[in-house]
C-alpha cells in the first residue's frame, strides 16, 4: 500500500478493503486525528453551508481511506458510487444539497473521475452523534 495516512478505525473494522480494482471504504464521519469535529443532527431550516466542512471532512476521510489501498504508481481512476448518510431533524429534505458538498470536493480532488453515482439519505442517528457519514466505492 502507498502508506497514505488515513482515518483511524473507531471499532473492529478496516477503513477500506480492496477487491481487484475496486476499493470499498467504511463509512467515514467528520473526524480529525480520531476526534469527531462536528456533531448532529443537521438542523431543520439551518443554512446548509454550516455543515459544508463536516461533509467535506467526512468525504476527505473516505478518500484517504481509499487511497490507502493503492499500490505504488496507482491512482484512483474513478468514484463508482458514494453513499451519504445524514442525521437530520425530522422534516429535513435537503439531503441532496448536503451531498453536493461531497461531490464538489471529489470533483476538485479527482476531476470528472470524482463524480460517480450517489445516494443521499436521512437516518435517525450516526455513530458518535455525527451529522454525516460517507462511504465510497472507487476503482483503480
Amino acid at each position: 500500500m502507498t502508506g497514505v495516512a488515513g482515518p483511524v478505525p473507531q471499532g473492529l473494522y478496516r477503513p477500506a478493503t480492496r477487491h481487484g480494482s475496486l476499493i470499498f471504504t467504511a463509512g467515514m464521519t467528520p473526524r480529525q486525528d480520531g476526534v469527531l469535529k462536528f456533531v448532529g443532527p443537521v438542523s431543520l431550516g439551518a443554512d446548509l453551508a454550516l455543515w459544508r466542512d463536516a461533509v467535506v471532512l467526512a468525504c476527505r476521510n473516505a478518500l484517504l481511506a481509499a487511497q490507502g489501498q493503492l499500490l505504488a504508481g496507482e491512482r484512483i481512476a474513478g468514484i463508482v458510487s458514494m453513499t451519504v448518510y445524514i442525521a437530520a431533524e425530522s422534516g429535513f429534505t435537503s439531503h441532496s444539497q448536503l451531498a453536493d458538498f461531497a461531490s464538489e470536493f471529489l470533483l476538485s480532488e479527482l476531476g470528472a473521475a470524482g463524480v460517480g453515482s450517489r445516494t443521499a439519505l436521512g437516518v435517525a442517528t450516526l455513530p458518535g452523534n455525527a451529522p454525516v457519514e460517507i462511504q465510497l466505492i472507487a476503482c483503480v
